[in-house]
């Protein structure tokens, strides 16, 4: 009983995290990002003008028109919203594949025994 309240309060407090929090993460470039922009200018537009960056070699992702496409729902206008629509169903899928999967290998193993 102790697990079910342990993965229910853990559940809870990632789609909190998730759904509302995630809204007030930084704008601003992370490790990767930084990294890909060394070497490179930018104008006022965050347009390339000149230097040499690994983000010039940047294509278009082959899922970037996916309903869950950079961290927001494609169809709501309100960014916020987006976001954490988009934040509570990852949270959602992940919690349903993993707990999927320790079904499947706790279901295996009393099987083997």
């Amino acid at each position: 009983m102790k697990k079910k309240w342990f993965l229910l309060a853990g559940l809870l407090v990632s789609l909190l995290l998730a759904g509302v929090v995630s809204s007030f993460a930084s704008s601003s470039p992370d490790g990767l990002d930084a990294t890909a922009r060394d070497g490179c200018t930018f104008n006022a537009d965050d347009e390339i003008t000149g230097g040499t960056c690994m983000l010039q070699q940047e294509q278009e992702h082959q899922l970037g028109d996916s309903p869950l496409a950079d961290y927001g729902i494609r169809g709501i206008d309100n960014e916020f919203l987006s976001t954490a629509v988009a934040g509570v169903t990852g949270v959602l899928i992940t919690f349903a594949v993993g707990g999927g999967l320790f079904w499947l290998a706790r279901r295996r193993e009393k099987e083997d025994a």
